[in-house]
Order: C-alpha cells, then sequence, then structure tokens
C-alpha cells in the first residue's frame, strides 16, 4: 500500500467543483444585472416625476402672495404679519392683487374670456379661492384664582374644544357651520392639528365683487376671540410647463394672542400622459410593476421553502420591506391618478365651485415620498452591506481551513480585462513566477527589518511552501483531474514534520510558563 491512493475529496470531481462555482458566478452576473435593471427603471420613476419648473413656479407664486408688501408699509407682508388688523390689510391688499390679472401692463383688456382670472398673464386661476376658519367654544378653559376678572375663556384649538354653532349674521355659509369630509387630511399647524370643515366662503370671479364680500366680513367682524386659525385656499393651472400649483396660505390665532402665518404650495403634475417622455415614462412603471410582481413570486417561494427560518435574516426582512413599499406607492399611484380624473370632471362641470386639489395634492406629495424610501433601501439591498457581510464570511470560513480565499468572480472580470489589454497590446503578460518571487523576497526582506532570525525566516518559508503544495493538490480550480493522489512517503514527511512543530511549541511553551512563575514569584 506504499503508492497506493488513499484519500478522495467527499466523492466530487473537481472538474464538477469548478463547473458548479462557474454556474453560481453565472447565476450571480444575471442576478445582478437583473436587479439593476430594477434599479435603474425605479430611478427613471422617481426622478421622472420632478422638473426644474416645479421650483420655479413655486418660487414666482411665494414671491407674489408671501412677500408683496401690505398697503401703507413697505416692511411688512404676509411672512410677517402678527396682528388681525394687518391680516385684513392683507386680504384686500396682495391677496386680491393677486389673484384678479384682468387686464394688461398698458391697461387693454388681458383676454376675451369672461369673468377668468390669469395670475401672472400665464397661470389660470381653477375655480374660485375658499377661506374658512375653525372656532373654539366659550369658557373652554378653567380660570380659578382671577375668576371675577375674566367673563370669557377660549382654549386652544382641539377636535372637543371646537366651536360648531352659528355666529354672527347666521345667514350664509360663512357663519354656519359646515362639517368636515370623512377622508378629508387634517393640517398640522404650529400650535394646533386642524381638520377640515369649518365656516366657509368663497370668492367671486369678480374682483370687485369679491373686494366687496372681504369688507363686508371685516366690517361684521367674522374674525373674533374664538377664531384658531383661517385658511385660504386656491389652485391653478399652467399649460406652458402643464403644471398644477395647488397653495395653502395659513394664519393661526393662538390662545396666547397675537398672530402665527405659515403656506404650503405644491407644484404637481396631475396630467401625466401628455408628451413622448410621458409615455416613455408610462413604460417604465409598466416594468415596475413587472418586476414587483417577480420579486413577490420569488419571496413567496422562498417563504414556502425556508418556513420560520426565512424570518432569521436581516435582508429578508430588508427585503420584505421594500415589497410593501413598492406595494404602497402603487396603490397611491392608482388612487391619485383615480382622483385626477374625478376631480377634474367635475370642476369643468362647474367652474365657479372650489375644486379641492389640495387633497390630491397631499397624496402625491406622500406618493413621492414612499418613492423616496423605496430607492434609499433599494440601493442599500445584494449591494453593499450583502456584498461585505457574505465576502467576510466567505474569507472567514477559508481561513479558518487553512485555505487561501477564492474569489471567483473577482477572478474572472480581472481575467477578461487582461485579456482585453493584451488583445489591444496595452498590456504585455508578465511571468507568474517572477512576480512570486519578487512578493517573496519583499515578505523575507520585511522580516528581517522586523528582527526575525534567519532560523525564522526559513521556517516560515518552509511553512508557505508547504502549504501552497496542498493547496495546489487539492484546492486549485485550474486542475480538472478528478481527485490528486498523495503516496505514502509525502504523508510520512508531512506528519514527521507536524510532530517536529508539536515539539518546539511544547518547548516554547514550557519556557513561556517558566517566566510566568518567575513574575509571580
Amino acid at each position: 500500500m506504499a503508492d497506493s491512493t488513499w484519500w478522495y475529496r467527499g466523492g466530487t470531481s473537481k472538474h464538477d467543483l469548478h463547473y458548479r462555482r462557474e454556474a453560481e458566478v453565472n447565476t450571480t452576473l444575471e442576478e445582478l444585472l437583473l436587479y439593476f435593471v430594477f434599479l435603474i427603471t425605479l430611478c427613471i420613476l422617481t426622478f421622472g416625476m420632478v422638473n426644474p419648473h416645479m421650483y420655479y413656479l413655486n418660487k414666482v407664486m411665494s414671491s407674489l402672495f408671501v412677500d408683496t408688501s401690505l398697503p401703507g408699509d413697505e416692511r411688512s407682508s404676509f411672512r410677517s404679519i402678527r396682528s388681525i388688523t394687518d391680516f385684513w390689510k392683507f386680504m384686500e391688499g396682495p391677496l386680491l392683487e393677486g389673484l384678479y390679472w384682468d387686464s394688461w401692463y398698458n391697461n387693454q383688456q388681458l383676454y376675451n374670456l369672461k369673468n377668468s382670472s390669469r395670475i401672472y398673464y400665464e397661470n389660470v386661476l381653477l375655480g374660485v379661492p375658499r377661506v374658512r376658519q375653525l372656532r373654539v367654544r366659550n369658557n373652554t378653559c378653567k380660570v380659578s384664582v382671577f375668576q371675577s376678572l375674566m367673563s370669557d375663556c377660549y382654549s386652544k384649538y382641539t377636535a372637543d374644544n371646537e366651536d360648531v354653532s352659528d355666529f354672527g349674521l347666521q345667514r350664509d355659509t360663512e357663519w354656519k357651520y359646515s362639517p368636515s369630509p370623512a377622508n378629508a387630511p387634517w393640517h398640522w399647524g404650529f400650535v394646533g392639528v386642524y381638520r377640515d370643515g369649518g365656516y366657509i366662503f368663497t370668492l367671486s370671479k369678480s374682483k370687485s365683487e369679491a373686494r366687496t364680500k372681504l369688507a363686508d366680513l371685516r366690517v361684521n367682524s367674522w374674525i373674533t376671540r374664538g377664531t384658531r386659525v383661517v385658511f385660504i385656499d386656491f389652485s391653478l393651472y399652467n399649460a406652458n410647463v402643464n403644471l398644477f400649483c395647488v397653495i395653502r396660505l395659513v394664519a393661526e390665532f393662538p390662545a396666547t394672542g397675537g398672530l402665527l402665518t405659515s403656506w404650503q404650495l405644491y407644484s404637481v403634475k396631475l396630467l401625466r400622459y401628455v408628451t413622448h417622455y410621458d409615455y416613455f415614462i408610462a413604460s417604465c412603471e409598466i416594468v415596475f410593476c413587472i418586476f414587483l410582481f417577480v420579486f413577490i413570486t420569488q419571496e413567496l417561494r422562498k417563504l414556502n421553502e425556508f418556513k420560520s427560518a426565512y424570518f432569521k435574516s436581516i435582508w429578508n426582512w430588508l427585503e420584505l420591506l421594500i415589497l410593501v413599499l413598492c406595494f404602497l406607492a402603487v396603490s397611491f399611484y392608482a388612487y391619485c391618478n383615480m382622483q385626477n380624473f374625478l376631480l377634474l370632471g367635475r370642476l369643468l362641470e362647474n367652474t365657479e365651485s372650489y375644486p379641492d386639489f389640495y387633497f390630491l395634492a397631499y397624496w402625491h406629495i406622500y406618493y413621492n415620498d414612499i418613492i423616496a424610501i423605496t430607492i434609499f433601501f433599494a440601493w442599500i439591498k445584494n449591494m453593499f452591506l450583502a456584498i461585505i457581510n457574505d465576502t467576510y464570511s466567505e474569507v472567514k470560513a477559508d481561513y479558518s481551513i487553512g485555505r487561501r480565499p477564492d474569489f471567483e468572480l473577482g477572478k474572472i472580470i480581472k481575467k477578461s480585462y487582461l485579456n482585453v489589454l493584451e488583445k489591444l497590446r496595452l498590456k504585455k503578460a508578465q511571468e507568474s513566477e517572477d512576480k512570486k518571487m519578487r512578493t517573496t523576497g519583499d515578505l523575507a526582506h520585511q522580516a528581517r527589518k522586523e528582527g526575525f532570525s534567519e532560523t525564522e525566516i526559513q521556517g516560515a518559508e518552509q511553512m508557505k511552501a508547504w502549504k501552497e503544495r496542498l493547496e495546489k493538490k487539492y484546492y486549485s480550480t485550474e486542475i480538472q483531474d478528478d481527485y490528486q493522489p498523495v503516496t505514502q512517503q509525502e504523508f510520512r514527511e508531512l506528519f514527521l514534520y507536524a510532530v517536529e512543530l508539536e515539539k518546539e511549541l511544547h518547548y516554547i511553551s514550557s519556557k513561556l510558563n517558566q517566566v510566568m512563575r518567575k513574575l509571580h514569584q
């Protein structure tokens, strides 16, 4: 049995192992390519919904309604008003002048359409603006010590404190409470969270009629101590850039007194498919839905295979999070498009009413936020952390068995890159043996600089040569033989060398024990 073969690698040939590894590498490359296409599609959908015109439209509207000075006070604007008197100056000054552009700069008629307004000559005012306020009841706060000095008391706004009774003239909608719709979003202000509904009136298409309406409300004290917030809502459309601008100006009257202003301007694209680029975005949306269906199918298959063990991996949780976000984005998108169709139809039927585009803008903003979060997690997922974690685990496992890590994917890419350079005659082939000798010499030189003895260096080189010989026999994928035999003589030599190493380690250990005992004494 001196020269007989005595060991096999678990019954699996190296040729089969090499073929299996190449198949795994090809599968990995295919998955990376597929996921890269998914990321590109998601990026197109995310950035295809915005354009620079949105910023410029918001900027000019903010300048017109927020920063225009009040009549008789060049230092004040809606941004800085702090009293009820200044609020009425804004309503009858910058607001009216900004909403109704009925003539050209030389006082000629701007357009022939009756009772229509175009802000900055380019933006059509949709329907009519709406103004509404929310109030609180009297005696909604408790006064103990100074009760004799306080005849009334109005607390901060809450749903329980809200006043729903008629007040003032009690004749029109601005004096009578209108309940909030069930699905209307709440508004988060500086000092409270406010729901829809309240005491509502709409301005006329005519500038003179709107001015008379505001003057009448001011004279009859429409804003009182019970008022906690006033909303001014209107929407406009710019056909030049196919954008809707939804504007909300908010004036809060806190229980502490004074006035706080805020504003929201949303430029959104509600008419989605107009140009050729829009139809390209539509095709990407279809591809995105196909990807979503494929990924859901894959995760269901994995869940069925691994059962409860599926939920023990953080990467599976990340995959589920991405799928949930994608599903929510698709749901929001379908809901917004359906509401666009219904609301635009009602607006065309009645142009004298207020179109609630704030509702649509609200959901479009949430849709954009979900898409942004989805693309964030999608770029993180099989790309940075997963690759680092898996590679670290493989390298650690290889070193634990004394094996050099074998980066198949990196080797294939590097080999292809070098072959291209050689064919283009941009790089000459180098002898691997020269590189090996140069590396070995550098390591030996570095070891001498660190203070190692020649005996230690020679022992290290001998161990390295022994390790490389074993790797060449048992782990190299370049050899296509089914197995590599080890003769009895080779095994005897390696065994004797291992025995000598064990003796040296035992001698070193005894010396260390002696030193430790002396230090202890």
